[in-house]
């Protein structure tokens, strides 16, 4: 392979690493063109199935980033799965054609930065789909607002209740505190008497005159 051809193919690979949501690494030796086509198939719209020499893997992982995640799994006949689509559903697509085809190896793999084993790849496929998932959480949210939402529409009734509660014991204690405020216009004839006397003493004066 020429150099330019070999600089092509890195730049192309550590693209691929770099650009996808994670990546599955496998060992194909024994598999037929066909068996690889019918895997490519599988994985169409999740993940994409390329064959690759480890050397120029290595240099494109490194370039970036991610060389110490994935240079021990680049031995023997290698083929990368670089997941662009649902990583739980790349990972159920090549656990189904491992189990009917043993000769497809899954050694590892790479999730966000991070180095993956061949059984958390498994884990992996055990996930449910991602649109499901999203259904869930948007659901769980809906309820969460549902819930909100009463509780806010709630409040008004209970101002209003709270507020002919303090209206029914003010009025059920008004009459007790009447007499209170009408004691003054009792005491009335006692500020009128003063006047009388004067009067009685003017009468007085005029009969002895």
């Amino acid at each position: 392979m020429a150099n330019a051809e070999k600089t092509a193919v890195i730049e192309d690979l550590a693209g691929k690493f770099r650009d996808s949501s994670g990546a599955v690494l496998t060992e194909y030796r024994g598999l037929t063109v066909a068996q690889l086509r019918e895997l490519r198939g599988n994985l169409r719209g999740n993940a994409t199935f390329t064959v690759t020499k480890n050397t120029l893997a290595k240099v494109a992982a490194t370039q970036a980033g991610l060389g110490d995640q994935v240079e021990s799994m680049l031995s023997g006949p290698s083929a990368i799965a670089f997941v662009d689509g649902d990583v739980a559903q790349a990972a159920k697509g090549l656990l189904a054609f491992a189990k009917a085809n043993p000769l497809l190896v899954i050694k590892g793999g790479v999730l966000d930065g991070k180095s993956l084993t061949a059984a958390e790849v498994g884990k992996l496929a055990d996930l449910e789909p991602r649109e499901v998932l999203l259904a869930k959480l948007a659901g769980a949210m809906k309820a969460s607002m549902a819930g909100a939402a009463a509780t806010f529409n709630a409040l008004p009734t209970q101002m209003a209740l709270l507020a002919d509660a303090l209206r029914a014991k003010l009025e059920a204690g008004a009459p007790a505190e009447a007499p209170e405020t009408e004691a003054p216009e009792t005491e009335a004839p006692e500020t009128e008497a003063p006047e009388a006397e004067a009067a009685a003493s003017d009468t007085e004066t005029e009969t002895q005159d």
